[in-house]
């Protein structure tokens, strides 16, 4: 079985990496054989000398690479370009945007990649290991609260000095998946007043236990998807909740918001109006940048002075702490791997709910009927 490690596109900055040293270490074994593309691990700070006194062999030619890799492992999707590098047969695990670029997963389809989308790992206990979405979004949002305390021009914690007393800043995080939740962590330990909204009532315990107070808002129905991702709500509950975080938002000095909707466009939070209703010098960090944001005016990958308040739109914040993201990322991407490779092939067996939900296409197939339905492919109900 040989297994490649890709080097990721310089061109879409991602700086991390599939797979660690100290994870090939582990998983080395007499039938496995790691191939790494020369400076696969340059972004992560990880040399060649590392992968190769890891046990794996580092080759300079990314043709003879992919063209000989039985499995290859990637952060960012692959180009078109490099979907026709890979030998038909050959399984791809990586992060597929499969609901956001449905075409994408057509091709690989077409080349008959067997392709794993690391979205799509089942948020089950049984999953945990193997969740990416979860390890990348925790770094998003502490590094989201960093950015957010760089930006503003006052002090997050309270301080008392001879000079007077200066009062801690006010966090407000709009959204508490993983993201969120490690926002309010950060933010709380740097001092500042933490208050947290989710339209999913259930995480309100998680909010409280952080040390942050919740805001609750009684949209009367129901707001949680399939795997305990908040559901796109309807324009009566997101007109009821834009009322009630308008005025949290005017108080706020940091906003930092989260929330995404796999295949759509970001939410409206924040408008344009709520912006400028801000104290000037405030900061908003949109975590939804890379699917349109979730403030009206935020400008994807840019930083922005609208009206006095800073925007700051973060398209992979995970990519900007690569080393331990890539460490996580690499026991995802291992964990699925030895839960997939069985007697030295693929496990393939479509009854495991992880197998299932995972692999994307097989066999010249779009197994994902949400990707099916996004190209308009008849879905056949069995």
């Amino acid at each position: 079985m040989k297994i490649a490690i890709a080097r990721e596109a310089i061109e879409v900055g991602e700086r991390r990496v599939a797979l660690i040293p100290a994870t090939i270490q582990r998983l080395v074994q007499p039938d496995w054989h790691f191939l790494v593309e020369a400076k696969a691990g340059e972004g992560s700070y990880l040399s060649d000398q590392d992968y190769s006194d890891a046990g794996a062999a580092v080759v300079a030619d990314r043709a003879e690479l992919w063209g000989h890799a039985d499995v290859i492992l990637k952060v960012a999707p692959p180009s078109r370009a490099e979907i026709e590098q890979m030998r038909p047969g050959t399984a791809l695990i990586s992060f597929l945007n499969p609901l956001g670029d449905p075409e994408l997963i057509e091709a690989l389809a077409a080349r008959q990649i067997t392709a794993f989308s690391m979205e799509l790992i089942p948020r089950t206990s049984r999953a945990q290991s193997m969740d990416a979405l979860s390890s990348q979004a925790g770094i998003a949002g502490y590094k989201a609260v960093l950015l957010g305390a760089a930006a503003l021009p006052k002090f997050f914690p309270m301080l008392t000095t001879a000079a007077g007393t200066i009062r801690p800043a006010k966090v407000f995080v709009m959204g508490a998946g993983v993201a969120g939740l490690q926002a309010i962590a950060t933010a709380r330990r740097l001092g500042a007043i933490v208050e947290a909204f989710d339209i999913r009532p259930a995480v309100k315990e998680e909010v409280q236990s952080l040390g942050a107070k919740f805001v609750d808002i009684d949209l009367e129905e129901d707001t949680v998807a399939e795997g305990g991702y908040a559901k796109e709500v309807s324009e009566a509950a997101r007109q009821k909740t834009q009322a009630v975080l308008a005025e949290r938002i005017a108080q706020a000095d940091v906003v930092i918001t989260t929330a995404q909707v796999p295949g759509k466009r970001a939410p409206i939070l924040v408008t344009a109006e709520m912006v400028a209703g801000m104290q000037p010098g405030s900061v908003i960090v949109d975590l939804a940048a890379n699917q349109g944001g979730n403030c009206e005016v935020t400008d994807p990958g840019k930083d922005i002075n609208y009206q006095g308040i800073t925007i700051i739109g973060p398209t992979n914040l995970p990519s900007s702490m690569p080393v331990h993201a890539s460490q996580l990322y690499a026991k995802n991407v291992a964990t699925l791997l030895e839960y997939l490779i069985k007697d030295n092939a693929l496990n393939l067996d479509f009854e495991d709910d992880i197998v299932d939900a995972t692999c994307v296409t097989h066999g010249g197939e779009i197994r994902n009927p949400r990707v099916k339905a996004a190209l308009n492919i008849e879905v056949q109900v069995s």
